[in-house]
């Protein structure tokens, strides 16, 4: 079972090639729209007021934009591995290469910020991100993301 079930392996953006935030925003709002099935001008509207509210750049190249609606009864999650940084009023003032849009219900507030926590843990992973930005390959940034805590798990000790 994946360890991200709100993110299918047809949710991988593998090179994504956009010019800045504005535009970003717009494709994530048309791909999420294909995902959940809402009005993509809804979805792009609500990501738009979210980032009003401050940033959903994390640092390090990471940005999470989410947003909630009330007609969905899941998450829904994509990720977009940017063809080039662009600029995005990320917290460290770095550019951003690496997103992870997640939809939620409007209902499920503790579910919306465990799945926000679980990816932001993942993407806090500097090995992880570096192994993300090497590869273009969707099925390889799917197993990346969803095989993650089996990837990042120390060595076990063999007995001889």
């Amino acid at each position: 079972m994946t360890a991200l079930p709100f993110l299918p392996p047809e949710a991988i953006i593998p090179t994504l090639k956009v010019s800045g935030k504005k535009q970003l925003l717009q494709e994530l709002a048309s791909r999420g729209s294909q995902l959940s099935g809402l009005p993509e001008p809804r979805i792009h509207d609500q990501l738009v007021e979210r980032e009003a509210l401050g940033s959903t750049g994390t640092g390090e190249g990471i940005a999470l934009p989410h947003a909630r609606f009330r007609e969905l009864t899941r998450i829904h999650g994509l990720f977009a591995r940017l063809d080039k940084p662009i600029p995005f009023d990320a917290v460290d003032g770095q550019p951003v290469d690496l997103v992870f849009l997640i939809l939620s219900p409007e209902e499920g507030n503790a579910v919306h910020l465990k799945a926000l926590a679980e990816v932001s843990r993942r993407l806090r992973d500097r090995d992880l991100c570096e192994r993300l930005r090497g590869s273009t390959n969707r099925e390889a940034l799917y197993a990346l993301l969803t095989g993650w805590e089996v990837a990042s798990q120390p060595p076990q000790a063999v007995a001889v």
